[in-house]
């Protein structure tokens, strides 16, 4: 070799060259890793009777796989979480195997009093209605309250005045909402008053339905919606539209949705509890739902759905069972009434 230091420096170059080519970062034209989701949604931790025909449990197995898909599928397409948490409880509100909306359980008198909340946690805005009566979908109303006022919780006669106003907000009859098992449930409450306390009977149903995700965006949202407690009296609110008991975003912790007793849920701040141990005491999600369903509340009070800002899910309960589903960017995928829980 004539020139083994020109050959030297050629190989150099062309080594250096090859090493370049495989570490640039991607261009627009390349492939990049899909961001990250994640949703869990909820419909209620009163559990269906396991001695349900396999035609119902497959039923309320199926709303659950759908309103599920219906979020991830918002998600993976790159839909904020506020818009995906708003869309799936409304296909939970329409259904009228839960305790939101179509299928809201009745009150003492007969009636039906809706209530619901959302929080976007990348601000801490929130909304809320409670006590509503002609609203088809009181989610839709909650975001409206947290997107067009300077208040964060309108009831009753306020909240119905309010929706007046709001031209895309659906009104319904107030027998809208009425289902034959409700009606069977009220019933059933009837006939115990005269052998049980108001507190025996009121605890019967612990319905709710909520949603938590994570958007691609980074940014953290919760909401929560229920037609309250069969026999409820006096205009009685739960935790449902209360922003820190029933619903709880921060894009620094985690979303949260509970369901259960709500006036326990209430007295604990359960949803900000979960958050506050999240970002105080370092817990992970986890961690954190398990210690406050399982340690502050009592058996048999109710679950949560917690989505962590990190993607990570969980859902805990410590009653019989809790309808449940949860999805995020990995694949993961399911769906459950009691223990098990799969595709």
């Amino acid at each position: 070799m004539r020139h083994p230091l020109l050959l030297t420096i050629l190989c150099v170059f062309l080594l250096n060259g090859l090493w370049s080519c495989q570490n640039t970062q991607p261009t627009e034209s390349q492939p990049v890793e899909a961001p990250s989701w994640a949703i869990a949604i909820h419909a209620g931790a009163g559990a269906m009777d396991r001695d349900s025909s396999p035609e119902a449990i497959e039923a309320a197995r199926e709303a659950l796989r759908r309103a599920v898909r219906l979020g991830s599928g918002m998600l993976e397409q790159g839909s904020t979480g506020l818009d995906t948490v708003e869309a799936v409880i409304q296909v939970l509100e329409d259904h009228p195997r839960f305790n939101a909306g179509r299928g809201a359980v009745f009150t003492a008198d007969g009636r039906h009093e809706l209530d619901a909340s959302i929080m976007d946690g990348s601000n801490l805005a929130c909304g809320a209605v409670a006590g509503v009566r002609t609203v088809k979908n009181p989610i839709r109303l909650a975001r409206r309250v947290m997107e067009g006022t300077r208040h964060v919780l309108l009831a009753g006669d306020g909240a119905e005045a309010f929706a007046d106003t709001q031209a895309d907000i659906v009104r319904v009859a107030p027998d809208y909402f009425s289902t034959e098992e409700r009606r069977e449930s009220l019933e059933r409450w009837k006939q115990r008053q005269a052998s049980a306390s108001d507190i025996e009977v009121e605890n019967e149903w612990k319905s709710t339905v909520g949603c938590v995700v994570l958007d691609q965006y980074g940014h953290l949202a919760a909401g929560t919606s229920t037609g309250g407690m069969t026999g409820k009296r006096f205009g009685r609110v739960g935790d449902s539209p209360i922003i820190g008991a029933g619903t709880f975003a921060d894009d620094r912790t985690c979303a949260v949705s509970s369901t259960g007793t709500g006036e326990e849920y209430i007295r604990h701040s359960v949803a900000r509890d979960i958050s506050d141990r999240m970002r105080y005491l370092g817990f992970d999600a986890q961690t954190a739902a398990q210690q406050v369903i399982h340690e502050v509340l009592q058996p048999d009070d109710g679950g949560v759905i917690v989505v962590g800002s990190d993607g990570s899910i969980a859902l805990i309960f410590n009653t019989e069972g809790m309808f449940r589903g949860a999805a995020d960017s990995t694949g993961f995928f399911g769906v459950g009434i009691w223990e098990e829980f799969g595709e």
